[in-house]
């Protein structure tokens, strides 16, 4: 995981930064930039700003302003979407979370905000436990008809190992695996999303 040490300027100690003075060296994921609208200037902030600047932005001697992902993270995003602002806890807490499971890699974004929609909690109530607990099948392609295929034939074979064996033992041409068929069976609930440029599907089972 790529990280760099949050710093902030001691002159420049906002209310809600300096709630969390103990916080200062914790290390934060890299999570991408963040756009902003200052309502002090009534205008957009130009430049681009990490998440260390977010969490450190002072609202009383800059002005309150609110952020929100500019894009280049798709898994930043993806957690945030739907939000017209993000806070500076808020990427906090997600850089805890990214820490604490180890990984930053697509499949544990699009885990989180799976946890955070079903579980219904708080980002800063979301733990490793809950997202490790999560019976969630991923599937991450270029192409939504390549993912399908590689789930159906990845979780016949799991929920179904015997009848799996005698289908691939088998030499009748007219034995075929409807992939379709099986990811819209009752028994599985089959989602497809698009996470940046790629192809997801979530499949749960009853």
């Amino acid at each position: 995981m790529s990280q760099s040490t949050l710093e902030t300027n001691p002159d420049e100690t906002s209310e809600e930064t300096g709630a969390n003075a103990l916080e200062l060296d914790f290390e934060i994921c890299d999570l991408g930039t963040f756009e902003g609208f200052n309502f002090r200037h009534d205008g957009a902030i130009e430049e681009s700003l990490t998440a260390q600047q977010v969490f450190g932005w002072d609202h009383d001697t800059r002005g309150e302003a609110k952020f929100w992902p500019s894009g280049d993270h798709p898994g930043v995003s993806w957690v945030f979407r739907g939000k017209t602002s993000v806070t500076g806890h808020e990427l906090l807490a997600l850089s805890r979370l990214l820490n604490s499971i180890g990984d930053d890699s697509d499949e544990t974004f699009i885990k989180i905000r799976y946890a955070l929609d079903y579980n219904g909690v708080d980002l800063n109530d979301l733990t490793q436990d809950a997202i490790e607990d999560l019976y969630v099948h991923i599937f991450i392609g270029s192409r939504f008809c390549d993912v399908r295929e590689e789930a159906a034939y990845e979780l016949f074979e799991l929920f179904y190992p015997d009848e799996y064996a005698m289908w691939k033992k088998s030499q009748c041409d007219g034995l075929i695996f409807d992939t379709d068929s099986f990811l819209d069976s009752p028994a599985l609930q089959a989602e497809e999303i698009k996470f940046g440029d790629k192809a997801v599907l979530l499949v749960c089972s009853d």
